[in-house]
């Protein structure tokens, strides 16, 4: 469509805004020109254009630091690998048919999970169904295409928004385009946190959607692009929708039009927006509603970053989690800063958008406002997530100021005058890097040697497209050189600073192949145990308690941590336990080991000696007889030992006896107590950080560190001939230990336990999907406990009663009997799918009526 056509509202004259209204940049000469003024096909052009430049950048920077794919060492860092590597994975296997659950629940993690919720938290975006195009044992490199797709999508994006904005020459577009699809936010926050890409990209197409909506047009695909984005991902898409909101106001504001159609723009996108958001609401609820029953993590108290820090972020290779990821690229920089100084640019434009770029600058290091950005919650982690939105609007800044032509020379020095307090203001602080100021150099100098080839034409009349040619290559080389440059160093410093996990391959290939011919369910469960990385089951199958998610349940993590499980990310990532009283428990008949061959290594596939432990266990539906709910005895000890009798229904530990306590030296302890010959010895302090041996046996690793890390119980050795049993510590600072720190295992009880609950347990079980039933004995009183953590969707009946809430023991789900009822059934719905339904369905009604009306009215559609 050419940009006239683009630019005409639905009725009357076009809306021209100041910044449009200024003269083409072709009236300055042949030589004022970057290029020609953008044909119809421009955006088009300028599209591909970004695409193909962010995609080859982003692709060198890997290569420079050698990163998977096209380097030995893995990209897999924090989060990258630890959750959406395997949830990648997961995605896959669901998709080609092979998962035990469905889109409600997912029986391979954390016991049995509610996979809606973390689809649409990790999984929701349109370009996550790439990872089916690749084999099962290429999902790394499926999430490695996946990223570059978002970052390329994203540069396409904004490069044809830059178009809509403002008439230019389109590969300046391009350029600028790529600028912000490679910005320092990408680079070293977006591209390992892969679902926020989806924020990167809902940016510039909401910003379109605005701008859609100042016309009067495209009433129905804006809502649309509006819902598209919310369902990708909702956390970043709400602040990129503050973002376009910025933007919108801004437009509004330099418009040379009525003030009846600024309302009419307004409102026009108000309801693009409220239909967008309902129509992603029947997963938008879901999410919300799994949030507000998540482990709570510790309030996080927001610390403003020093300005100067932050001004560091601007300039090239730099890395920090505690300031906002600021770089666009040096040249793209230094064309923003003219706009202020750039008079052939209208003033109520540059007054405008210098005052946009300053209050949301502002807002990033204000406590309200970062609130605000935050959806009310200050996140762990990193705390600058919206710095996307700030990167966009440098980057239409820049190319305001440049879409008739390079600024003029006053312009441009007013420009690098800012640009030197930035650099000076930057210097020492810790985020720059040996590799800052050379880089920054290197790209001014070629931004100002393309700067000089169009002053050069323009000054004196040269009409050859040489030199425009020539200032547009240098443009590209110094903002992708530097960027690339950038990418590397990010990747290499995140290697050495932030935790990472090895890349897949031979261990988890034959931990995968050793699971599948165990697997056993639901009969009993298989766990992997500990595999290099989190979510291990998504990643090589099993059903055990390994899982990392935003979403992790309080009750699942807090029965866990009861039970004497450990965990990291402060609750949310739980980790398998290797115990035999809680393998009855969770009736997990299988459990594998894995031995690293080697510590991990950046550079080498992690390969693993596995084997396999098998172990009689109760079926996963028992029938505790003497049980009746509500029971008022449902209160967790103090003691870990003591919940998993409980829990199970049996005494399996030797009864609690007096421990003595010596402390030889600093640093060093010795407990001693009795215990019977030949019983296992656990050690139990969540949060000791340290070794235990008993009586000189090998010394076994303690990890506590409340509240990140829980450490978890431990099989420490065998009680001796003697029955005395001494656990001597090894630790550094204070001892923090419970009152029931050791426990004595007698094996013969434990299998006695496992017999009754075997034979008093369900005969059959079976699980469809997010439907679980169990046949039982006839005549079976009490209560029924489903070895499944009863998180909040749960609904239970016995026989052909109505199915009720479920109702819980420890954390269980429980189902009273009468003993008439020969069956129980379970069904797992998401809370907030049937509201968040009901939003959509009067989403979609509406989103028709919007059609029908400008349909009937004559109005313009597209």
């Amino acid at each position: 469509m050419p940009p006239a056509a683009e630019a005409a509202p639905a009725q009357g004259n076009p809306a021209r805004t100041a910044e449009e209204q200024q003269p083409p940049a072709g009236r300055r000469g042949a030589g004022g020109r970057l290029l020609d003024l953008a044909p119809a096909a421009a955006p088009l052009r300028a599209g591909l254009g970004a695409a193909a430049l962010a995609c080859v950048v982003f692709c060198l920077g890997g290569l420079l630091a050698g990163s998977y794919p096209l380097g030995s060492h893995t990209r897999n860092i924090v989060d990258l690998g630890n959750q959406y590597l395997p949830y990648h994975a997961y995605w896959r296997t669901m998709l080609t048919g092979g998962a035990d659950g469905d889109m409600f629940v997912n029986w391979n993690s954390g016991f049995g999970t509610n996979f809606l919720g973390d689809f649409g938290t990790y999984l929701s975006s349109p370009f996550d169904l790439l990872v089916v195009l690749f084999p099962a044992d290429r999902t790394e490199l499926a999430l490695y295409v996946i990223t570059t797709a978002k970052i390329t999508a994203a540069g396409a994006a904004m490069a044809v928004l830059l178009l809509r904005l403002r008439r230019g020459p389109w590969p300046v577009a391009a350029v600028l385009g790529a600028a912000y699809a490679l910005s320092g936010w990408t680079l070293d926050n977006g591209a390992s946190v892969p679902m926020w890409l989806d924020g990167l990209l809902a940016f510039p197409l909401l910003c379109l959607v605005g701008e859609w909506a100042r016309a009067g047009r495209r009433p129905v695909l804006g809502p649309l692009v509006v819902g598209v984005a919310w369902l990708a991902n909702f956390y970043t898409a709400y602040m990129a929708t503050i973002g376009a909101a910025v933007v919108l106001v801004v437009r509004l504001f330099t418009a040379d039009e009525a003030g009846r159609r600024r309302l009419a723009g307004l409102l026009h996108a108000a309801r693009a927006v409220l239909i967008g958001i309902g129509l992603a609401a029947p997963l938008v609820l879901v999410i919300y509603k799994a949030t507000k029953v998540a482990d709570p993590t510790p309030e996080v108290v927001f610390a403003p970053a020093a300005w100067a820090d932050i001004a560091a972020r601007l300039l090239p290779a730099t890395t920090s989690t505690a300031t906002p990821a600021l770089f666009i690229g040096t040249p793209a920089l230094a064309l923003a800063l003219t706009l202020p100084f750039n008079r052939a640019v209208a003033t109520r434009v540059r007054a405008g958008w210098a005052a946009a770029v300053c209050l949301v600058a502002l807002s990033l290091n204000w406590e309200p406002t970062h609130l605000l950005w935050h959806a009310g919650a200050s996140p762990n982690g990193v705390p600058y997530r919206q710095t996307f939105v700030l990167c966009g609007l440098l980057l239409i800044a820049a190319w305001l100021s440049t879409a008739d032509g390079l600024p003029e020379l006053p312009a441009l020095l007013g420009g690098a005058a800012v640009l030197a307090v930035v650099t000076l203001a930057a210097h020492g602080r810790q985020a720059i890097d040996r590799w800052t100021y050379p880089a920054f150099a290197v790209a001014l100098l070629l931004g100002a040697l393309a700067a000089a080839a169009v002053l050069v034409a323009r000054r004196y009349g040269v009409a050859t497209r040489a030199l425009p040619v020539a200032a547009v290559a240098l443009l590209v080389l110094a903002q992708g050189g530097e960027t690339a440059v950038t990418g590397m160093r990010v990747a290499e410093l995140q290697l050495q600073e932030v935790s990472w996990s090895p890349r897949v391959g031979p261990a988890q290939q034959d931990m995968a192949a050793a699971v599948a011919a165990k697997d056993d369910w639901p009969r009993s469960r298989t766990d992997p145990g500990d595999v290099p990385g989190g979510n291990d089951e998504m990643l090589v199958g099993g059903q055990g308690a390994e899982y990392y998610s935003s979403l992790t349940a309080d009750d699942t993590s807090w029965m866990l941590s009861e039970l004497g499980f450990g965990y990291y990310a402060k609750g949310r990532h739980t980790v398998s336990l290797d115990n035999p009283v809680t393998d009855a428990i969770f009736s997990i008949g299988t459990r594998m080991h894995s031995v690293p061959a080697a510590p991990p290594r950046t550079d080498e596939l992690p390969r693993a000696t596995t084997t396999a432990t098998n172990s009689a266990v109760p079926p996963l539906v028992t029938v505790r007889a003497g049980l009746r709910l509500p029971d008022a005895s449902q209160r967790w000890q103090d003691s870990a030992f003591a919940n998993q009798e409980m829990l199970l229904g049996a005494s399996v530990y030797d009864p609690p006896a007096p421990i003595a306590r010596a402390d030889p030296a600093a640093g060093s302890a010795t407990l001693t107590t009795a215990c019977t010959p030949g019983a296992q010895v656990y050690f139990w302090a969540p949060q000791y950080k340290g070794t235990a041996a008993l009586g000189g046996g090998a010394p076994v690793d303690f990890d506590g560190r409340l509240p990140a890390v829980r450490g978890a119980m431990k099989a420490v050795g065998t009680v001796p001939a003697s029955g005395e049993v001494q656990v001597a510590l090894s630790f550094t600072g204070h001892l923090r230990l419970p009152r029931q720190s050791i426990g004595c295992l007698v094996r013969s009880r434990l299998d006695a336990a496992v017999r009754q609950l075997t034979a008093t347990g369900a005969t059959a079980v079976h699980v469809d999907g997010h439907t679980l039933t169990a046949q039982l004995p006839p005549g079976s009183t009490g209560t029924a406990v489903v070895a499944v953590p009863r998180i909040s969707g749960w609904r239970c009946a016995a026989g052909d009663a109505s199915a009720k809430s479920a109702q819980k023991y420890l954390g269980l789900i429980a189902v009273p009997l009468d003993g008439r009822a020969t069956s129980i059934s379970c069904t797992f719905a998401p809370p907030g799918l049937r509201l968040g339904g009901a939003v959509g369905v009067a989403a979609l009604i509406s989103l028709a009526a919007t059609g029908w009306w400008y349909r009937r009215t004559g109005r313009r559609t597209a």
